[in-house]
């Protein structure tokens, strides 16, 4: 999966927040507040390009001291999220 194009990571007075930018702005009419683990795994999906729950799940167990079945249903978890706000493809 990917992030759809013209989904950004914007901080918005001290909140991190996915906004939609150009098109993707047309449907999407909304902000997406995200904690700072979130937005920490949305930079590393923007950088993946292609993106799984395991990669990031695995991304997230090397940057902070979490267990991986923890970080693969936290991360599962957020993805589902973004995937119920049509912000992946």
């Amino acid at each position: 999966m990917r992030i759809k194009k013209g989904f950004v990571l914007r901080d918005v007075c001290g909140e991190k927040v996915i906004m939609g930018e150009g098109l993707g702005a047309l449907d999407f009419g909304k902000l997406l507040c995200l904690n700072e683990t979130a937005a920490w795994l949305w930079d590393k999906a923007c950088e993946a390009g292609d993106f799984t729950v395991d990669a990031l799940a695995d991304a997230l167990c090397a940057e902070y001291d979490v267990d991986a079945e923890r970080a693969r249903a936290d991360v599962a978890a957020i993805v589902g999220e973004w995937q119920k706000v049509n912000v992946l493809e």
